[in-house]
């Protein structure tokens, strides 16, 4: 190697170490991290500071865009024209910044991602919000630095009387970090800048009062409020965010789900489109159409849905699958004395305050002196009008300006700024008018001096300034929330992609279960024969049968006294011909144990709700026991004690009560009794209860055999069936107010043709019966065509059974549809009893009614 070569042989992996780390801090430093001062990264700054110093203010013409690039490009951006042009774009659009900055002119593209026109199409001019950016600037308030050849001079950093960072947010992606900041509102800003000034010590908690959320130019709805806590506090979030949607009906006759708003930065278009994929991919059912029918009136997202499609459960699954529910990740991450720091919200108010001080301290300090310097002249003038007649002369006698400088300075003390003005002064300013004005001039600077000392040596002046700029700002430019703030989880829970609709549970009395849409049954005519409702094995029968809603908590008591919790939608679903699945699959029921009783509770977690509704239970030996729905409203796999149950004893019913009900228990030997709720004082979760009627132990036989919960006694009737299908409706106030364990009244005339009773239930003409045999044979009829009849009777056939070994399983009441009619029903003549005279072919007669005289038996 030559001795003159100027080759210098150095480490390759030191170099290039050297040469990323300087490119990763210009990156950092000069492309993808704003300030966080004024919020700004330098090609928003630069583009801001050249439209200003272009003239194209807020009240001035606008300019063509391609001028305006031009000028920023070639005197202080040296870098491509796409560059400059794309962030004057989004600076213009009203879609990606909450308060724009730029008031564009012609085709800004749009937020279905359209690109805007060229920039030989458009025009543009500043918005007179980033006017309060650039105010000042020639008050020497912020620092300039020369440009990239050193011809001119450009900011730093803008003065920015807005909290810019805050209201518009910004993202960039730098080398080995990135930034992501959200927009927020200015009127909540401002507040809490405010709050801060007057409070040092404010917690970000304190700041939340003011400072709500994100403020989206979108608009759109937060869900959940721990994200934006986590964002606040720490400068690192996830904050969710979906569209907004209505529910509307078509002319017709179609439910539509209308989206007016969609989530920050999601491309509208893009999102009719995936949303349609996913129809198409059948990822998302009861969509049938989707059209964008938006315009200059806002924003129109029309989904039209299929007859059959719940509005609610469609809503839900377009949050789940589409862009509809998006997330805003926050990372605070700004340039802080040009380092990037990760900042908080408190931290982002503090600089920004900081900033604000230091820019009013500055601004004071050059007001002050250009106003000493006036003053300086003012006093020259006043000391040649004290002597205007020697000052006059000496003019006139010195042979050139020069020289008349020299000879006021020495004789009458003037410095040189004072002569030199005084000789530039026009003959008029030597009138007595203008004598006073220069006076009145001179007073008012001293005033304004003696103000601006003032300011500089009272730091709580200045802050009061900072205080009172922004409250000015917030007066002019300050608006209503756009982004509404939902505080509930914003996790979807399985409910949200369930439809609430209404199911029949059926139990059999070997532990299998399902659920069958009500809509599955259809009404049938008292007397009719019924549908095979269930597939059941020879030895079992369906025990438990009642209506329910999809959301709802079924709380399973079983003969032991112990309760389980399953949610409706858990329920495996089965037609109304299967047999279901087995229930100790679903639950931890012990072996030897079944259900005996299952109720269905709207929520378990609404403190109203849970303590002001109570469980009311009761056994075959007629003890009643009454607890708080609060007792019951904390979930266990295994279950919890709900009930003692003595030796020999089991738990028959369970209802859920208001505190204030009628109670009426029945026994199989037909006897009845009634009392007030409020006579069973509420007791803990595992006590054994007291006694409700009395059961007379000489017949081994005699149970208790049903329980009923009567909320208004005055609207609702007494339905009692016997085993051999007989039923009876009669009124409640038959049934005379007792004691709590009496013997009670006759609520059925027991014969060896009706058998005993079996069941008890409240009923009124807007419910239907859903009576079931053990051999599997169900029928729906109506309570409607059950007539009103003494309580003392036997009563009237409300099911034929196909042979005397069959009798009644299960009853239960459910309310009628609106839509529902009674239908005709086919009788198969197979199983028309041939000694009964009075049943005609069509099954759709009543034996006559037998009414026995009876009074009531006070056995008590």
């Amino acid at each position: 190697m030559s001795e003159n070569s100027n080759i210098i042989p150095i480490n390759i992996e030191d170099e290039m170490r050297g040469a990323y780390i300087d490119y990763s801090m210009s990156v950092i430093v000069s492309r993808a991290l704003p300030d966080v001062r004024d919020g700004m990264k330098p090609v928003h700054r630069r583009v801001l500071f050249g439209m200003e110093e272009l003239g194209v203010n807020y009240n001035k013409a606008y300019k063509k865009s391609a001028r305006i690039v031009g000028e920023v490009m070639g005197k202080y951006h040296p870098h491509g024209d796409a560059s400059v042009y794309d962030t004057m774009v989004r600076m213009a659009q009203e879609w990606s910044l909450r308060y724009p900055l730029v008031d564009g002119q012609g085709n800004f593209g749009s937020i279905d991602g359209d690109f805007p026109a060229a920039m030989r199409y458009t025009e543009a001019r500043l918005k007179r919000i980033a006017e309060e950016l650039l105010g000042d600037l020639n008050k020497e308030t912020v620092d300039f630095q020369p440009n990239f050849d050193d011809s001119l001079q450009e900011p730093t950093v803008l003065p920015a009387k807005i909290p810019n960072l805050l209201l518009n947010g910004t993202s960039g992606i730098a080398v080995g970090m990135a930034t992501n900041m959200a927009p927020h509102n200015l009127t909540e800003v401002i507040n809490g800048i405010i709050a801060y000034i007057d409070n040092r010590d404010i917690t970000i908690l304190e700041l939340m009062e003011y400072i709500k959320a994100p403020d989206f130019p979108t608009g759109g709805t937060i869900y959940g409020i721990q994200g934006i806590k986590n964002a606040f506090e720490t400068g690192r979030g996830r904050v969710v965010v979906r569209g907004n949607a209505t529910f509307e009906t078509s002319k017709t006759g179609k439910d539509q789900i209308i989206v007016s708003e969609i989530p920050y930065m999601v491309n509208k278009s893009s999102l009719i489109k995936h949303c349609a994929d996913l129809v198409n991919d059948k990822k998302i059912e009861g969509i049938s159409e989707i059209r964008d029918e938006s315009d200059r009136q806002g924003m129109r997202i029309v989904f039209d849905l299929k007859r059959d499609a719940v509005p609610n459960v469609v809503l839900n699954n377009l949050y789940k699958y589409s862009a509809l529910q998006s997330s805003f990740s926050v990372n605070n991450v700004a340039l802080v004395k040009g380092r990037p720091m990760t900042l908080n919200l408190k931290d982002l108010i503090y600089h920004y305050v900081e900033h604000r001080n230091e820019v009013i301290v500055r601004r004071t300090q050059y007001d002050l002196r250009e106003a000493q310097k006036r003053a300086h002249i003012l006093e020259g003038f006043i000391i040649a009008l004290d002597h205007l007649d020697a000052v006059i002369k000496l003019i006139r006698e010195s042979r050139d300006p020069a020289t008349a400088q020299q000879g006021l300075m020495a004789s009458f003390g003037l410095s040189e700024i004072q002569a030199k003005a005084i000789l530039e002064m026009r003959l008029q300013r030597l009138t007595g008018m203008e004598r006073d004005k220069i006076l009145s001039e001179y007073n008012e600077i001293k005033l304004l001096i003696s103000e601006l000392e003032d300011i500089l040596a009272k730091p709580e002046r200045q802050l009061q300034i900072i205080k009172d700029e922004l409250a000015d700002v917030r007066a002019r430019y300050g608006d209503e929330r756009r982004t509404q703030i939902n505080m509930t989880d914003d996790e979807f829970s399985v409910e949200d992609m369930i439809a609430d609709d209404e199911m029949l549970i059926t139990i059999s009395a070997q532990g299998y279960i399902k659920r069958t849409p009500i809509t599955e049954y259809r009404a049938q005519s008292r007397g009719g024969v019924g549908s095979r409702a269930v597939a059941t094995k020879d030895d079992d029968f369906t025990e438990h049968l009642f209506t329910a809603t999809m959301h709802n908590w079924l709380l399973f008591f079983t003969e032991r006294g112990k309760c389980f919790w399953l949610r409706v939608y858990a329920v495996p679903e089965g037609s109304k011909n299967s047999k279901g699945r087995p229930i100790q699959n679903l639950m931890n029921i012990e072996s030897g144990d079944s259900i005996r009783a299952v109720i269905n509770v709207k929520s378990i977690t609404d403190p109203d709700y849970i303590n002001n509704n109570f469980i009311v239970m009761c056994t075959e030996d007629g003890t009643i026991k009454k607890t708080t729905l609060e007792a019951y409203s904390r979930p266990r796999q295994n279950g919890i004690i709900a009930i003692t149950i003595r030796e020999g004893d089991r738990l028959l019913d369970v209802s859920l009560t208001n505190g204030n009900n009628h109670i009426v228990i029945a026994t199989n030997t037909g006897r009845s009794v009634r009392f007030e709720e409020n006579r069973v004082r509420p007791m803990g979760r595992s006590a054994a209860g007291v006694k409700g009627i009395w059961i007379d132990e000489d017949i081994t036989t005699e149970k208790a055999i049903g329980m009923v919960c009567i909320e208004n006694p005055d609207t609702q009737q007494l339905l009692v069936v016997s085993e051999k299908g007989f039923g009876k409706r009669s009124e409640v106030e038959d049934y005379r107010l007792t004691n709590r364990g009496g013997k009670g009244v006759k609520a059925l005339n027991i014969t060896d043709k009706t058998g005993n009773l079996v069941a008890i239930k409240e009923v009124n003409d807007n419910n239907d019966l859903m009576i079931i045999t053990k051999a599997g044979i169900l029928i729906r009829i109506a309570v409607a065509d059950l007539r009103v009849m003494g309580r003392n009777t036997q009563g009237v056939k409300l099911i034929r059974l196909k042979n005397e070994s069959d009798e009644i399983s299960s009853v239960t009441k459910i309310d009628k549809e609106p839509d529902e009619v009674s239908e005709d029903v086919i009788v198969d003549e197979a199983i028309v009893q041939s000694g009964d005279s009075t049943e005609q072919e069509g099954g759709n007669t009543q034996e006559p009614l037998t009414e026995e005289a009876g009074e009531d038996n006070p056995e008590e």
